[in-house]
């Protein structure tokens, strides 16, 4: 059986890689992770923390992710929640320091904007295999945002530090937010074969027992059907439509409202919980949002 190794603190993780002390109780840059003789093959890691990690040259590791492996060599930049389960299929082996990696607790910003908002940042809900690949000067540009603030965190803290540290680690995810976009809009054709299988997916589940089973489908189970995760498939689509996956299945919901209302003698409440809705109230509400009229109203004026 794999054990799961929980990191809980900054302090812990550098106790851990066999660091000193971390300058900062709450965050940490690592220019180079140690050659740790453990064997990470037979453990998986789970953290407190959030994590942005830009790796320099790197071989001989597999990165395991969720259902995803990633090879650590492409070099991009990953980011990670805390709770998220991670765990590596050989030892690492880091060439040189040009990498890097953000470590922090919740508690940095639990009291500031970026506290408030970075759940908005959907990228730390994306699978390795969706990381952010960057260009030299995206990199250039980035790293001089994490040299500023490996300055706050070694000199002495004052009032202004934890202000300025904060500053610059969102200026970070909103340059990676901008970035990821620019990924979106290059890879245009292929997002669209993404397109396609969901619009598909939506008719093959919906024509399913699946519907019946378990219900309207969840960003995940659209994520899981075509091997990527929710947040990045509900982005993708974003970029591609304008509208999220929550968004396209709701249209579908209606449409398909709109055929067995103007088809069929079945009770507005038998069509919604034929739509998988759990309660046809919830369907009404959506229905009216959507049209402007009740499933009731739409049916005897059309």
């Amino acid at each position: 059986m794999v054990d799961i190794l929980q990191i809980k603190s900054v302090s812990q993780l550098h106790q851990f890689l066999g660091f000193e002390a971390p300058e900062h109780p709450l965050i940490t840059i690592i220019r180079k992770w140690p050659n740790v003789d453990f064997d990470f093959s037979k453990i998986k890691i789970t953290s407190d923390l959030y994590l942005l990690s830009m790796k320099g040259k790197i071989k001989g590791t597999t990165f395991q992710y969720g259902r995803n492996s990633y090879d650590f060599e492409e070099g991009t930049l990953v980011f990670m929640s805390p709770g998220q389960i991670v765990s590596f299929a050989d030892p690492i082996e880091e060439l040189d320091d040009s990498g890097w990696s953000i470590v922090f607790h919740p508690d940095l910003i639990r009291r500031s904007n970026l506290g408030r908002t970075i759940g908005d940042y959907s990228f730390f809900e994306y699978g390795v295999n969706e990381a952010l690949h960057l260009s030299d000067k995206e990199k250039g540009f980035l790293i001089e945002l994490v040299n500023t603030i490996q300055s706050e965190i070694n000199q002495n803290i004052d009032k202004h530090s934890q202000e300025l540290i904060i500053q610059n680690l969102e200026t970070i995810l909103k340059y990676s937010n901008r970035y990821y976009d620019r990924q979106f809009y290059t890879r245009t054709n292929f997002n669209q074969d993404y397109i396609g299988q969901f619009e598909q997916f939506l008719k093959d589940y919906f024509a399913s027992e699946e519907l019946r089973e378990n219900g309207i489908p969840s960003l995940k189970r659209c994520g899981d059907a075509l091997n990527l995760s929710g947040s990045y498939l509900s982005d993708l689509l974003k970029v591609e439509t304008g509208k999220s996956a929550k968004d396209h299945i709701h249209t579908f919901l209606i449409n398909k409202a709109k055929m067995i209302l103007l088809n069929s003698n079945d009770s507005v409440s038998s069509v919604a919980y034929g739509l998988g809705f759990e309660y046809p109230q919830h369907f009404s509400k959506l229905f009216k949002s959507r049209t402007g009229m009740s499933p009731s109203e739409y049916r005897v004026m059309n």
